[in-house]
């Protein structure tokens, strides 16, 4: 791996862990300022509306910019706007509208700098299709034990400390991190000089997954699944309540075996993509991941509901990982940030669905419905995709990005790469 890679690494995995440290201590603060259910949920949705209102657009100026330079940036820009609700804490004038607005701002800025290091990772690793797999489980790994793991119990920890203690620890993190991605090579612009409008070009990008038949296989597995997961998640707590006696401190174990699949699963990628072919490999682990929620559903007790989650996790990390790096390996530098952002943008969008989906079944027949709807949602999505991203339509969209493998090769340069590729 490039000495660069490490730094990358480095920096990500601390800010992964003071995102796991704003996730927990953020809801906890809002339980302190109200006890209104549609005050908290504006909270926790003012994080997601950046990605509904300005995904496709977002992509397009990362295609614009200096993508390293659009990292450090974004992330020192957070570091100083969570010191602004830290000092409100402090100063007992924190209100629910401050919080929902510094929500929607890290959103903002984690929608551009995610999609910068997403643009970004290609061009560092020369987009080798094996190096970008094991770049991305690392990275998966990494965000997966800091958020997951370690981030939560150490924000509520904080927040015993002090309102803004937990708000601080983050902006360091963001600010450590910005200080790594600042040392990080330079690469050279995909496309130097700009003379479309921006929505053209945001058009070109979305444009552009809908065309490419492995491109469209990738945005709709996490599409799809998020109105699956969705819908078990919004039932999932009552579910472990009424049907499996869990109390809370059980349903956080339960939480953590996902978590410790999604481990896992990010861990073996590479291996299932080296032994399978990157498609056989992503259609196993779509059905590995309907087949466990098919095992919650119908989980006799909580040691099945554990393991379930647990296979489910692990199928959903292999897929994390697999998915955007085969998507780095073939799509175009000049328009890697309109594709990332528009397959995140999809996801994002389907999240709503899955929520309401997952209540109104839950409300209308039964509470194990929304986990039995979202297996034969996930098996139905499988089928579909499997052939959309099948090892021979893989091997020749990676045979096709071949030639213009590297950010200074001509055609990652050519105006015209612009339209649709020949790959229906």
């Amino acid at each position: 791996m490039p000495t660069g890679f490490g730094r990358l690494w480095s920096a990500q995995t601390i800010s992964s862990l003071g995102d796991g440290v704003s996730h927990a201590a953020l809801p906890l603060l809002a339980l302190t300022l109200t006890r209104n259910p549609m005050a908290l949920a504006v909270v926790t949705a003012a994080g997601t509306l950046p990605w509904l209102l300005f995904g496709v657009l977002g992509g397009a100026l990362v295609d614009r910019w200096d993508r390293r330079r659009t990292m450090w940036v974004m992330d020192a820009a957070r570091a100083v706007l969570l010191a602004i609700p830290a000092a409100a804490a402090a100063l007992d004038v924190l209100s629910i509208g401050l919080l929902a607005a510094v929500a929607f701002l890290l959103g903002l800025g984690g929608l551009f700098f995610d999609t910068a290091a997403t643009a970004y990772l290609p061009d560092l690793l020369g987009r080798d299709p094996a190096l970008l797999e094991r770049a991305n489980s690392r990275l998966r790994g990494a965000q997966t034990a800091m958020s997951g793991f370690a981030g939560p119990p150490a924000g509520s920890a904080l927040l015993a400390l002090g309102r803004a203690v937990p708000l601080l620890a983050d902006a360091v993190s963001f600010m450590l991190s910005a200080l790594l991605v600042r040392t990080l090579p330079a690469m050279p612009r995909p496309v130097p000089e700009v003379r479309e409008s921006l929505l053209r070009q945001a058009r070109a990008g979305a444009w552009y997954v809908f065309r490419d038949r492995v491109l469209l296989g990738l945005a709709l597995r996490p599409a799809v699944g998020n109105i699956a997961f969705l819908a078990v998640e919004t039932v999932l707590a009552l579910f472990a309540h009424d049907r499996l006696g869990i109390d809370t401190y059980g349903f956080g174990l339960l939480l953590t075996a996902e978590a410790t699949g999604g481990l896992f699963g990010a861990g073996i990628a590479s291996y299932l993509g080296r032994r399978l072919g990157t498609g056989t490999a992503l259609t196993c682990t779509a059905a590995v991941e309907g087949l466990a929620i098919l095992g919650l559903a119908a989980a006799p007790n909580p040691y099945v509901a554990g393991l379930a989650l647990a296979v489910c996790g692990a199928g959903m990390g292999a897929t994390m990982v697999l998915g955007p790096s085969l998507r780095q390996a073939i799509v175009p530098a000049h328009l890697m940030g309109r594709v990332a952002s528009t397959s995140r943008m999809l996801a994002m969008c389907a999240a709503p669905v899955g929520a309401f989906l997952g209540g109104w079944l839950a409300t209308t027949y039964d509470i194990r419905t929304p986990l039995y709807a979202a297996a034969v949602l996930l098996l139905a999505m499988t089928a579909v995709t499997a052939s959309m991203t099948s090892n021979r339509r893989v091997e020749a969209a990676l045979r096709a990005a071949a030639p213009a493998g590297g950010p200074d090769h001509p055609a990652s340069k050519d105006p015209v790469r612009e339209s649709a590729p020949d790959l229906l």
